[in-house]
């Protein structure tokens, strides 16, 4: 696959489709884009060209510590640099959970690059925030403070990116790890302070001042409340909400994690939905 040299690390990404406006689709939590791969296909088949991409610390991409702003701001500058090294800007984008997050991120810190948003399994809540800052960070620093970098290299997560990109274990254990710390500490700080906001990373002004259109598809799982994709589509002046692509639960009785194959089977459905979003939006 293709990389670029972004802001001094290098991305591996994928473009699929041959023309029109293009798409950037990210997943969730720190996976690689493989799994998008298929509803990408379906929705390029659409008219446009769907750019995917590992964010810096997933799939094989290089991993990269920057503590200048949150992990999500970081991806999204990434992302906006990416898309203007390709001449894909202005672009729509969007995600699934993390990937959902970068994408609010960007329509905040690059309206000058958004098209419009298409979201799925927006994330929010004090659960949510509890349960993935120590999944994202927490974990993180306790095993770097008992085991150094290596611990980190030979962790799950991190021991698939060396085997994406074996230059990665080298960049690993290079890594400072006070320095690894410090960066986790302000990422989780930064994530942490999300658990009274109406969606992790944004609040009611930061939503209320996009102007992109926008498409959301609710979760049904506690990490990905139906209740925060309504808040984001009410707050999001000019965004459309579908809530019945996954099986509609009520609000006390949704599931502890997502059914990644009750996702997977509602892509055809999900491709439809953006789909007709897009040829609204490209009709504006």
């Amino acid at each position: 696959m293709p990389e670029a040299l972004v802001r001094g690390v290098h991305i591996n990404y994928e473009v699929i489709g041959n023309s029109g406006p293009f798409i950037a689709l990210t997943p969730g939590s720190r996976r690689s884009y493989a799994e998008l791969v298929n509803l990408s296909k379906s929705i390029a088949a659409k008219g446009y060209r769907v750019l995917l991409h590992d964010r810096r610390n997933c799939g094989a991409s290089d991993v990269a510590f920057d503590g200048s702003g949150s992990e999500h701001d970081v991806w999204a500058d990434d992302l906006y640099e990416l898309g203007k090294q390709l001449g894909a800007l202005p672009m729509y984008v969007g995600g699934s959970s993390a990937g959902a997050r970068l994408g609010i991120l960007y329509a905040m810190r690059h309206p000058d690059g958004l098209r419009g948003l298409l979201l799925w399994r927006v994330t929010g809540g004090q659960e949510a925030v509890d349960k993935l800052s120590e999944s994202y960070y927490g974990q993180y620093i306790k095993l770097v403070r008992a085991g150094g970098m290596q611990a980190v290299a030979d962790s799950e997560h991190f021991a698939e990116c060396i085997k994406a990109r074996p230059a990665n274990k080298e960049r690993l254990l290079a890594t400072n790890p006070e320095a690894f710390i410090k960066v986790m500490e302000v990422w989780r700080d930064k994530f942490l302070l999300s658990a009274t906001l109406p969606i992790v990373g944004a609040s009611e002004a930061d939503l209320d001042a996009i102007k992109a259109p926008a498409c959301l598809i609710a979760g049904n799982d506690v990490i990905h409340t139906p209740a925060t994709a309504r808040k984001a589509a009410r707050l999001i002046p000019n965004s459309e909400l579908h809530e019945d692509v996954v099986a509609v639960l009520p609000d006390d009785k949704l599931l502890k994690d997502w059914d990644r194959k009750e996702w997977r089977d509602a892509e055809p459905r999900m491709a439809a939905i953006f789909g007709d979003f897009l040829a609204r939006a490209e009709k504006h």
